[in-house]
């Protein structure tokens, strides 16, 4: 790829639009379930809980997730008219305890202290403002709920050429540092690696961590 294309597929990667979006969309939601499971996975979650999941994608995790307890009341939101858009044609027919919503990826439409627990995978990398970001998710979640943060470590985006473009990339470590800037505290962190296809066709050790972030209790 020359470095249009990989601007280009940097910029599809943080925003999926049109056809393009839809195809990429459904690479994604298979080269990173792994990571998705584990955010999921590290919820723990329990009969009735509500979760907010930022940047959902097609959302073709959501029959699994509803699966692991009774009455989980999911909101999903995005900045991608496209992926909102997917999502709710994959997920037809929900009841009242699925919703999916459009976002500015800055403030999140909903109120106070509202949901029990909530995650988001592979988004990190386009949040404007990494503090911000953090203590919008804190203000929307309970007192004492929890957030799961997943992404891919650094050194291993680094081994992949678009991510030179739109992306910004980070280590457990400097998520850590920014956490006395927010109501949140690191109750652990979740180290997987596995081997996967990138987006442009070739095998990589993906070294990726959730850190489970616990809101503060008043």
């Amino acid at each position: 790829m020359n470095q249009d294309e990989l601007r280009h597929l940097a910029t599809q990667l943080s925003h999926p639009e049109g056809e393009f979006g839809i195809y990429l969309a459904e690479n994604m939601n298979e080269t990173n379930i792994g990571m998705t499971r584990n955010s999921i996975a590290n919820l723990n979650l329990s009969a009735n809980d509500s979760v907010m999941e930022l940047g959902h994608g097609n959302c073709g995790h959501l029959n699994e997730l509803l699966s692991i307890a009774e009455g989980i009341w999911y909101e999903g939101f995005e900045i991608s008219e496209t992926m909102h858009s997917e999502a709710k044609r994959l997920n037809p027919d929900r009841a009242d305890n699925v919703h999916f919503s459009l976002y500015d990826g800055v403030a999140i439409p909903a109120v106070d202290d509202h949901f029990d627990k909530a995650f988001s995978a592979n988004t990190l990398y386009f949040w404007p403002d990494v503090v911000k970001m953090l203590n919008e998710i804190n203000r929307v979640l309970k007192p004492g709920g929890i957030f799961c943060l997943t992404f891919a470590e650094k050194d291993s985006m680094e081994q992949l050429a678009f991510t030179g473009f739109v992306f910004r990339l980070y280590m457990p470590d400097d998520i850590e540092k920014l956490l006395g800037q927010t109501n949140f505290t690191l109750s652990r962190i979740d180290r997987q690696y596995e081997d996967v296809m990138s987006k442009m066709g070739h095998h990589i050790k993906r070294h990726f961590v959730t850190m489970v972030l616990s809101k503060t209790k008043k």
